[in-house]
């Protein structure tokens, strides 16, 4: 049994979350729902203004279908929620952070936005794994329980595997016979569609959403999900890149010094 706090940027209300909640559980994983009260999606890993004596709206929640599994919902983005199950919020802090399942795809260089791969990336800054699971969005009825199908497969992959490993997650909208397989994927170039900003109106942007026109390598996230393959890239958090032959610090301090008149900078 593994203890998991469970998110999403959807709102504790979404399906998707309740389908990973439900199958969780049923592999016996002690499971808290910590979700945003309302949609938060494009937060990333933002976790909103840490002011001293800020306070934020907490309400229990029951999942319709499974009113016995611990619920919350809170007045946050998902990092937020999961930073309050990491400072004891509900009790002993996760061993795991699950976030999803996004209704939609979270795949190419835009994932760098996600409220979904955010709140998986927040487990790695606590030294604990975390696991981001989105499917992807198309005309037919949303399948949630291959999403549980794959989160609990999962989970017992990663709590054998080194901590802080963060895995993304892609699933195709299919019956779980209907998916070819699993693989490895690349950070796409671009996700399953194209954002553009359109300013016809004046004094306003309008967000226009596309089809995407580029063609992108077979073992990338977006053309393996788009395949009907289950997409799974492992994610690194922010990390020092430090050259010790690089300059950078020498001319900044030549530049600050430069334009104050002053000496060396001790």
């Amino acid at each position: 049994m593994t203890r998991i706090v469970l998110t999403n940027d959807d709102g504790v209300f979404s399906p998707g979350l309740h389908a990973l909640a439900i199958a969780l559980t049923k592999e016996g994983h002690d499971i808290t729902v910590a979700a945003p009260s309302s949609e938060r999606s494009g937060w990333g890993a933002g976790v909103g203004t840490l002011d001293n004596g800020a306070e934020f709206e907490i309400q229990q929640y029951k999942i319709p279908s499974a009113p016995d599994i611990e619920a919350w919902g809170i007045d946050g983005p998902p990092a937020f929620c999961v930073l309050t199950a990491m400072l004891g919020t509900f009790g002993k802090p996760p061993e795991l952070v699950i976030s999803g399942s996004n209704d939609g795809a979270n795949c190419g260089r835009g994932i760098l936005h996600s409220g979904t791969v955010g709140a998986a990336m927040i487990a790695q800054n606590f030294g604990i794994s975390g696991i981001a699971i989105s499917q992807k969005r198309t005309e037919n009825q949303m399948l949630w329980e291959t999403s549980g199908l794959v989160a609990t497969a999962a989970t017992t992959w990663i709590m054998k595997a080194p901590r802080k490993t963060v895995l993304n997650i892609n699933v195709p909208n299919k019956p779980i016979a209907q998916i070819r397989g699993v693989k490895w994927g690349r950070i796409a170039a671009f996700g399953t569609t194209k954002t553009s900003l359109e300013g016809t109106i004046p004094g306003k942007l309008r967000i226009v959403v596309s089809p995407r026109d580029v063609e992108l390598k077979q073992d990338t996230d977006t053309a393996l999900v788009d395949e009907d393959y289950i997409a799974v890239t492992g994610l690194t958090g922010f990390r020092s890149e430090v050259d010790s032959s690089d300059d950078a610090p020498a001319k900044i301090e030549a530049f600050i010094r430069s334009k104050n008149g002053i000496g060396e900078i001790t």
